[in-house]
Formats: C-alpha cells, structure tokens, sequence
C-alpha cells in the first residue's frame, strides 16, 4: 500500500510538470536547445492536432511539452493502459487455464460414459500445435490438453457427447469499433473464452469461424481420435456451460502474462488486448464482456496513476478512446521499473513494429517503444535511453494526419532519435 501511495504522488506530479517549467531559459544547455528545437520541427511536421510530452527520468525534469494535457485518439498506445492493468492485476507468473471436465464416469475399460466438457478460460494463444509453432511457440495445444486428459484418466474410448463451454465471455465477438461483430482484418480474430486459432477457419487467418465454440469442441474430437482414444462419428457436440457438479479431469496452461503482454504490445496485436480486456473483466468486473474489462483498467489507472482517460476497448481500434501524452508518460514512469512491462515494448530498429524503425540510428536498441496507428492517427510512446545515460520517457500522439506513415517516419526517425542524442 504504500508503494501505492507513492506512485499516486507521483502521477499528480508529473501532471503538474505539464504547466510549470521546470528550468529558467538561462539554464538551458546548449543540448537541452538543440532537443527542444528538434522536437519542435517535428512537431511542426506532424500538424496542429497534436501533443508531446518528454521527461527525464533520471532529474525528474521535463525537457519537451506542447499540448501535453490534451486528450486525444492513442491507437495502439492504448495497449499500454490494457496490458500494465493485466500485469499488476493478475501478477507476472499468472496462466490462463483451458480445462477438460466430466460429468460420468470410465469403466474399467477405459471407456468414458457420459459427457466431456471443454471449459475455455480466455486463452488468446489456445489451439493447435501447428498454429501455435506457427504464431507464438510458446502458447497452449489441444494436443497438450488431450495428452495430460489421457495421462491423467487413461481413458480409450467415448460414449457420449462433448459440449464446447464459453460461457466465461460474453457471445459478442468483436469490439465497439466493429459493432461487436467479428472483424478479422481489424480485431486479428473473433473474441471468445473458448477460441480455437484465434477464430480463424483457415491456416492463413482469412476466414472466420461461424461457430467458434462448436469448432473447438469438434478439434477436441479430432485430437482425441489422433491419441488413439476411440470416438464414434455419432458423437453428438453442443454448446453450453459446464456444471458446478462436473468433474476436473485435466488442464492445460497459457504462457505466463509476462509473456502474454509480450506477444501483445511487442507486435501490437489487437485479439490479444481485447481478450486480455476481457478476462480482466470477467476475473473482476463481474463479467467477461469489453464494457467490464474497460471499467476494471478505467479504475487500475485511476486508484495506481492517478488518470483518467477516456476508455471504450482494450486495443486503441475505437475511435471513443482518449488520452493525453501527459496520461501515457504517467503510467511508463509508473511502470519502468517492471521488468515484464519494460520487456513487453518494442525495440527500435530491432523487433515488433519498430523492427523497421529507426535502424542505423542512435536510437536502435536504445529506444523501446509501443507505436499506435489508425487512418489518420500516428502515436509514439515509449522510453529512450539518452546519450548521457539518463532515461527518458515520452509520448507523441498526432491526429487528423493524411500520412501516418510520415508521421511515424518523423516521430522516430526524427523525434526519437534526438531524445536518444540528449546529452544532458
């Protein structure tokens, strides 16, 4: 509690930073200058409906502020409020369990009479081997799950039905930004507490799954049958909750949320931030639906940062979300010293989507970063290690862009780079 009590200090701190100028123009160095004339040009380059803040962590000065108490669209920067509000939550170590439980009983045999139920449990990285070595390498298989199920039961055959359980979320499968309605190219998947490869149909991510929690469970009867387990085609499959009465027969894990907020903020994935939005809301909020999730974030941020940006999903895709530079630098001060969040970023010129960035640059390994991309919005948030060893943290946030790939190119290029030149 009162490392709490601290942080919150700090918030109402670094928003004061935005309207009090911390250094009398006669104590500017000449390094200080050229950086604020740097900043400046770019964001004279970026447009009027835009904001930067920049402090020094390591003086605890602010170096840069233009309209850094103004709220605007963040994109994918948003990603930061979702995933540091999982990792304090939920804890570093913390899994998301997909479950196999059984309401019968197997005979001596080894053959199971009555029902299996397959219980999601929001895992985004749920699915099969193949994907996953494809997409993560690190997520959970209903090949694992079936193998512990059998090591655990030794069961050789089914005589019964299996019933696909999604019942921890809500049935909307999109975000706000969507209408709820799935949108592969937008939310990267369909949303659900029992999604299979992300909702996808097919191995590339074009098609949809029409019934995700059905498809799960005829996967589950597939992986059966490849362990030898004796499945008849009859099977009848259906969708439902599990019964409080129903036995635990066997599990099988998500990576840790150190790693889940990885594969989230590194590449910028939307399915990840709005299930983790979700799951928030569900462990929570009291329900797994995006309006829950949102409230739980809406209220970390506020009682851990002292902010309160305006929030409609996990991702930054809704056009509703809000949010000030002065908000974001709050919350990366807050949250420098986790390691897990730290590691999560981007790193300029090397991985995620600054793997194309500011390569050959000072700011290439130095700079780690979340990016935040819309039509017309182009948002750079992040830490930059600077010449003279101090740390800095910023946010760029640019709206009512034509380009936002210009943008980008000056907010890194440009703008990042000269933090990472500042030589105190």
């Amino acid at each position: 509690m009162v490392v709490r009590r601290v942080m919150l200090t700090w918030g109402a701190a670094a928003l004061l930073l935005v309207a009090v100028p911390t250094v009398a123009s006669a104590q500017v160095s000449p390094s200080l200058r050229a950086l604020r004339r740097a900043l400046r040009s770019g964001m004279r380059q970026i447009g009027p409906a835009s904001g930067a803040y920049v402090v020094d962590m390591t003086t605890g000065q602010t170096l840069f502020s233009r309209n850094a108490g103004t709220e605007r669209m963040p994109a994918s920067v948003e990603k930061l409020y979702t995933t540091s509000t999982a990792l304090l939550e939920l804890g570093p170590q913390a899994t998301l369990t997909t479950s196999i439980l059984g309401a019968g009983y197997a005979d001596a045999g080894g053959v199971w009479h009555g029902t299996l139920y397959l219980k999601g449990g929001d895992d985004p990285t749920f699915g099969s081997a193949s994907f996953d070595q494809a997409a993560y390498g690190t997520g959970a298989t209903m090949r694992a799950l079936v193998a512990n199920l059998l090591a655990a039961t030794h069961i050789t055959a089914i005589q019964g039905q299996i019933v696909g359980d999604g019942s921890y979320f809500d049935q909307l499968r999109g975000t706000p930004a969507t209408g709820y309605h799935a949108d592969l190219p937008d939310v990267e998947g369909e949303l659900g507490a029992l999604i299979f490869n992300r909702g996808f149909a097919n191995f590339d991510g074009t098609v949809p799954q029409s019934h995700p929690v059905l498809y799960a469970a005829q996967k589950l009867i597939t992986a059966l049958r490849l362990a030898g387990v004796s499945v008849p085609a009859s099977t009848p499959i259906y969708g439902g909750p599990t019964p409080s009465t129903a036995q635990l027969l066997a599990t099988v894990s998500s990576p840790p949320v150190a790693t889940l907020i990885q594969l989230t903020n590194t590449p910028s994935d939307n399915f990840f931030a709005e299930m983790l939005l979700k799951g928030l809301g569900a462990r929570f909020g009291g329900a797994g639906s995006t309006a829950a999730g949102v409230a739980v974030v809406k209220a970390e941020l506020a009682s851990q940062f002292g902010i309160a940006p305006q929030l409609n999903d996990g991702s930054g895709l809704s056009r509703s979300d809000l949010t000030s530079p002065a908000q974001v630098v709050t919350v990366l001060e807050h949250m420098y010293d986790n390691q897990y969040f730290f590691n999560s970023l981007a790193v300029a010129g090397e991985t995620g989507t600054l793997h194309d960035e500011m390569r050959g640059t000072a700011a290439q390994g130095v700079c780690h970063g979340k990016t935040g991309t819309l039509h017309d919005v182009a948002s750079l948030a992040g830490y930059c290690r600077a010449r003279d060893g101090h740390e800095l943290v910023f946010a760029f946030l640019a709206n009512r862009l034509g380009s936002p790939d210009y943008v980008h190119t000056v907010e890194g290029d440009r703008m990042a780079v000269a933090l990472a030149k500042y030589n105190g």
